[in-house]
């Protein structure tokens, strides 16, 4: 294959990115709060800081890191907080005062904090007081030095500030007792570091940014080290491919996907405010009664997130009151998006969802639909620039078109490896620079990529390979039908079998009801042999459906 994607590119999209525009995050950062300094950066709970006032913030706290706590250059910093204006502060001045950014999910239990912080050689962590109580039962068995709390309300301003925390700790009662000896609150270390310039340091393509920890393809926990270059890489990539589209210090996107995740991290808060646009952060995207009221507060004009998040919204009564005549992208990522969603998304909105493709591993854009796509197309696009692929057969050689096998990528976005786990980096990216996805896709004539399914997770039916997706997606087209997820479980006679675990929005809706729909749109080894009706469906922390989960359930219940 010599590339036929290209030809498909939209018009005005580069085939390649100059990497040498960039050297660093920080060199792009810079670029964007001294071109947009007067322009609004990011919104949160009525809060609105400029680029200007973005960048004094990041100042002061790179100040603290160095001066104050005194960290070695290339010192893992650990950021475990939601959606809050904290976050940007802290990612932009981490990466400035030379250090890697670790990001932790709030949501995680004690072992779990532990060994990421033990693992990444964590020396300094920032917190939101919430979950500082996970944090003290593990501190004294980690390599932990400074400890920095910060409240959920502390960038809102006086008196917001005030009423915000003590409303959460004393009303709400979501800070439970901690200690934490020795810790510093936020607000304090901002002050601090405001006495004294932070001391420039040169960065290259090299420098690690992130520790991104990740499953990944393998299926161990470890940290993907993305360097500046990678994230560069891909912010350059992203905006080439929104080009068309977008308008420098004009755009309004919605971040409601979790910024320590990937895709939100480069997509939302890397790319846009790069492109000098206000960042809307969402600190609680499952209340979506409140999530549209922030909508409605702003002209938005894109929005990214998964599957699950747009469903979501689009079952709400409240959304079709928004005004979207203002709103020019909406992108899902993070896993598949089902034709139904899609569909009702379009009609709903007047929008397009477009679908884009990516992993950790990988910055995370590897592939997106041209965005002047009208209709669901079932595809995940096009490699972006610079980026090469293959479909490769289980032996290892390059397939032709059409024939289903396991995507590889290589570009300048692939990680640099896993953090210390040189045995597992090794079962994932090869000699040549391309790495091993874990994911099956096909290619077209045309260039285009459909992903067929994960490859763990596809389901052996008597010799004859099924696909989650395809099942998913055909139930979930079903009007009576909210969530739908997709397993194999083991069989005697076949191997395994499909079984489907299924939401409803009609209790009415009935075993025999599905299956009949099923056997209408499925070959008859695709068909699901057990169906089962929960009240919910277990998700990671951005709202992808866990299908690990409920093997593990099944198989504990065998």
């Amino acid at each position: 294959m010599d590339k036929p994607w290209l030809k498909n590119y939209q018009s005005g999209v580069a085939t390649d990115i100059d990497m040498n525009t960039f050297q660093s995050i920080s060199e792009v950062f810079a670029r964007a709060v001294g071109k947009f300094s007067d322009r609004p950066a990011m919104a949160n709970m009525g809060k609105i800081l400029s680029y200007a006032e973005l960048d004094a913030n990041t100042r002061h706290f790179a100040s603290y890191l160095q001066h104050t706590l005194k960290l070695p250059r290339g010192s893992r910093v650990a950021i475990m907080m939601p959606n809050l204006l904290q976050y940007p502060i802290c990612v932009f001045g981490i990466l400035r005062a030379g250090y890697t950014v670790v990001n932790v999910n709030p949501l995680y239990t004690p072992r779990e904090l532990e060994h990421q912080l033990h693992d990444a050689d964590v020396a300094a962590i920032v917190i939101v007081e919430n979950f500082a109580h996970v944090l003290d039962q593990v501190l004294a068995r980690t390599p932990l030095k400074h400890v920095i709390v910060t409240g959920i309300g502390d960038m809102l301003g006086f008196p917001k500030r005030a009423l915000v925390n003590f409303v959460i700790r004393n009303v709400k009662k979501m800070v439970p007792p901690y200690r934490l000896t020795g810790h510093i609150r936020f607000l304090d270390a901002l002050s601090i570091g405001s006495r004294q310039a932070p001391d420039p340091v040169a960065l290259g393509h090299d420098d690690i940014a992130f520790l991104q920890y990740t499953g990944g393809t393998t299926g161990v926990a470890k940290g993907a080290m993305l360097t500046h270059g990678n994230i560069v890489a891909n912010m350059l990539q992203a905006g080439a491919w929104v080009k068309p589209v977008v308008r420098e210090g004009q755009e309004i996107i919605i971040t409601a996907l979790p910024l320590y995740h990937i895709f939100s991290l480069t997509a939302n808060l890397m790319v846009f405010t790069e492109l000098g646009a206000l960042n809307v952060l969402i600190t609680n995207p499952r209340d979506i009664a409140g999530f549209i009221k922030d909508i409605k507060k702003y002209p938005v004009t894109s929005i990214t997130g998964v599957n699950t998040l747009f469903n979501a919204l689009l079952h709400h009564p409240d959304f079709k009151t928004i005004d979207f005549s203002t709103w020019r992208m909406a992108l899902g990522g993070g896993m598949a998006v089902q034709r139904a969603v899609a569909e009702r998304w379009k009609e709903v909105t007047g929008v397009p969802l477009i679908e884009a493709y990516g992993l950790t591993e990988t910055s995370p854009a590897a592939c997106m639909n041209p965005l002047n796509l009208s209709e669901y197309n079932g595809n995940i696009g096009l490699p972006v620039p610079s980026t090469d692929i293959e479909i490769r057969s289980p032996d290892g050689q390059p397939l032709g078109f059409n024939e289903p096998g396991e995507l590889f990528i290589k570009g300048p976005q692939v990680m640099k490896g896993y953090w210390r786990r040189p045995d597992e980096t090794a079962k994932v990216l090869g000699a040549d620079g391309f790495l091993a996805t874990g994911d099956m896709a096909v290619i077209s004539e045309d260039g285009f990529i459909k992903l067929v399914d994960r490859k763990k997770d596809m389901i052996l039916v008597s010799g004859f390979n099924v696909y989650p997706n395809e099942i998913e997606d055909v139930v979930a087209s079903m009007p009576r039908v909210l969530e739908v997820a997709c397993i194999g479980v083991p069989s005697e006679k076949s191997g395994e079998i499909v079984k489907i675990f299924v939401v409803r929005k009609d209790p009415a809706l009935t075993e025999k009801d599905v299956l009949d729909y099923c056997r209408e749109n499925l070959t008859a080894y695709k068909v699901p042999k057990q169906v089962e009706f929960r009240d919910e469906l277990p998700k990671t922390n951005v709202g992808k459906i866990l299908r690990r989960a409920l093997r593990d359930e099944e198989t504990a219940r065998a």
